[in-house]
């Protein structure tokens, strides 16, 4: 066959690429993390189908350049879908799309047949998919899990009824300030913090399912880089004795046209407030969001909203909706609002990454979700840490113990105004601050260093290319 040629002999017909099927948890802290993926790996040679469920299924304006968007139906009642109880979410959306993924992939495979070339190389969903993953292995496709929170979580999800039987959990008021020992430096209380029996039980059947997929599945990625996590990461391989793939920060390892112009956002940006980081001084601004999911007391939005008034800095404020449990929209008082003019900015969503890029920046008051926390670090951001559930507790853990680039928001009985303009001055005024951010400095080089060509996480996304075309 000459040079250039397909197999048929057809000359100038270039090889057809082989196809990655990706499926994203619909959360946005799980889709963008999952784009991400789906940019670099289009970039290094791979075609992508972004499969998703009819459930906040994103605009296919919002995908990577050259990237396909599939919706599968999911029939969730808008109710589950709008609902806190995720065990019953994703236990729902794995039953109800384990089939029309299966549909969807064998079409996929026998159009691979009648054609030349190309064909489903592997399928990477996001680990809470167990179902899609199963049938991806049934049909003979090698499948990947995609962890969207950090190393240490996932040891977590590993370890669970091992926590559960040494009494750990579920967490009992008695024990929260109890060491971890198997996992330092965890408290008690950065484990799921679940009193309530039912509800306890229902996480740990979705933790073993999570963990029984990855274990049978071909590989684990990871959003993480090795220089915060690397000790993590190889216990991970030795507990499941699959190969592990730490290729994060994904946002930093996307082509810079796609990072720079992918809207993956859920809500609409208030571009605007761009413009207004540029008339405040260089290093003034704290900027506060608790990301797409959290949802906090009106009482704490208050404590929130009258601490962020007393410590006199200016502020970017993001107020989403619903970000008040109970409540489609949120309203502050007018007796703030106007002692706040001029020096907060309060919006309903803003583009974070440009945000925190932002030279006016100088502290990030964060619910320490993982996507925030990458964000924050890669833009050598120190962070104020408010965890509010989940994964937040032990990351603000590793935050202000661990890698010292931030301080966290003391919480007795309740949050408090005091408690937020204690920490605000502490890490933008005090002399604590100021180790702070010399540290966060050296985690951002870290950071550079691990993202750069041949540095690890780009050597681990090669090697996650490799692996997938050699399939």
């Amino acid at each position: 066959m000459a040079p250039g040629s397909d197999r048929n002999g057809h000359e100038g017909r270039r090889p057809r690429r082989r196809r990655v099927l990706l499926l994203p948890l619909p959360y946005h802290g799980h889709i963008n993390p999952m784009l991400r993926l789906a940019a670099a790996l289009h970039d290094r040679g791979l075609a992508v189908t972004v499969v998703h469920t009819e459930t906040r299924a994103p605009d296919r304006r919002s995908l990577p350049a050259g990237c396909e968007l599939v919706t599968v139906p999911d029939g969730l009642p808008p109710e589950l879908a709008a609902s806190d109880d995720i065990p019953s979410f994703v236990f729902a959306l794995n039953r109800n799309c384990a089939a029309p993924f299966r549909d969807l992939l064998a079409g996929a495979l026998q159009q691979e047949e009648e054609e030349d070339g190309g064909g489903v190389a592997c399928v990477v969903a996001d680990v809470d998919w167990f179902a899609p993953l199963a049938a991806a292995r049934e049909l003979g496709v090698p499948a990947l899990a995609l962890m969207t929170s950090s190393a240490a979580r996932f040891r977590v999800y590993l370890a669970y009824p091992r926590l559960c039987e040494k009494g750990y959990l579920p967490v009992q008021e008695s024990n929260m300030d109890m060491p971890v020992d198997e996992h330092p430096p965890l408290l008690v209380r950065d484990l799921q913090v679940m009193m309530d029996t039912s509800r306890h039980v229902a996480y740990a059947s979705l933790l073993a399912h999570i963990v029984a997929g990855v274990r049978q599945s071909s590989g684990l990625i990871l959003n993480t880089f090795n220089a915060i996590e690397r000790t993590d990461v190889e216990q991970i391989r030795r507990d499941t004795a699959i190969p592990v793939f730490p290729v994060g920060p994904l946002h930093m390892l996307s082509p810079p046209a796609t990072a720079a112009t992918q809207k993956s956002s859920l809500l609409p940006e208030d571009r605007s407030c761009l413009e207004w980081l540029n008339t405040q001084l260089p290093g003034s601004v704290l900027f506060v969001s608790f990301g797409t999911l959290v949802s906090i007391d009106a009482d704490e939005l208050l404590e929130v909203a009258w601490g962020l008034a007393a410590s006199n800095r200016p502020f970017l404020w993001v107020v989403r909706p619903r970000l008040v449990r109970g409540r489609d929209s949120v309203e502050l008082p007018s007796e703030l609002l106007e002692e706040t003019r001029g020096r907060g900015r309060i919006v309903r969503w803003a583009p974070q990454e440009e945000v925190l890029s932002h030279p006016a920046i100088g502290a990030f008051l964060t619910h320490c979700g993982w996507n925030s926390t990458l964000e924050s670090i890669s833009r050598t951001v120190p962070m104020i840490c408010k965890p509010c559930g989940g994964d937040q507790l032990g990351t603000a853990r590793y935050v202000c113990d661990v890698w010292k680039v931030g301080v966290r928001v003391e919480v007795e009985d309740k949050l408090t105004r005091g408690g937020i303009q204690a920490a605000i001055e502490r890490l933008m005024d005090g002399i604590e601050g100021g180790v702070v951010r010399d540290r966060m400095r050296e985690m951002g080089d870290v950071v550079s260093k691990c993202t750069m060509k041949g540095g690890s996480s780009d050597l681990a996304l090669q090697d996650l290319v490799d692996f997938i075309k050699s399939s």
